[in-house]
């Protein structure tokens, strides 16, 4: 199942199935995507608040959208600067989606899409990112071994911004020791958290 497939549908029929990107070069911009089993992009109310938390972080910054669903997170970023977006879904529907996503915008050689689960995907990177969003289906607990691995793994530059969505009956686990919470809210269903890495206390 992708990022966003097990969750029940918060949007209107009218739009169910339409991506709207909310700012920077592609403002307005809407892309039409496959609404299969739920899926859907993270609300707009939503993602207009964690990229005014990000307004300072986002230009040129290295991220990676894992359980990316329809692609909205990774695509808002790139529309506001970031430099690159690796896509990791576990469906090649949702893969396939999101490349064409990227050729109507132009952008193929800013995005990556990758066909696999996130923890396997992980497993065998060794690049650091400066932004990673966390979107995974809610309530499959799959929020910590997707940072466990982040965190072991050394896959986050210095002074790295983290992106976790969930439901908002989910419980969270702890997040590694040097990882601060920065913002944190509740919009309806959904809860979502922005933590900062620091650096490591020797």
């Amino acid at each position: 199942m992708t990022g966003r497939s097990r969750r029940r549908s918060q949007e209107s029929p009218a739009t169910a199935g339409l991506l709207r990107i909310i700012g920077g070069r592609w403002r307005g911009r809407k892309l039409r995507f496959t609404a299969a089993d739920g899926l859907r992009p993270t609300p707009d109310r939503v993602r207009e608040t964690l990229f005014n938390w990000l307004a300072t972080d986002i230009r040129d910054a290295r991220c990676l959208d894992l359980f990316s669903g329809s692609g909205a997170l990774g695509l808002e970023a790139l529309s506001r600067g970031a430099a690159h977006c690796d896509f990791v879904d576990n469906n090649p529907a949702s893969s396939a989606q999101i490349r064409r996503h990227l050729q109507d915008l132009g952008a193929e050689a800013l995005g990556s899409c990758h066909t696999a689960r996130a923890a396997d995907f992980l497993a065998r990177v060794d690049r650091p990112w400066d932004i990673v969003f966390i979107d995974p289906p809610f309530g499959q607990e799959l929020v910590a071994p997707a940072w466990q691995l982040l965190d072991t793994r050394s896959l986050l530059a210095a002074g790295a911004c983290i992106y976790v969505e969930t439901g908002a009956g989910d419980t969270v686990p702890e997040p590694p020791a040097n990882w601060l919470l920065h913002r944190d809210k509740t919009a309806g269903a959904v809860s979502y958290r922005l933590y900062r890495r620091q650096a490591a206390v020797a």
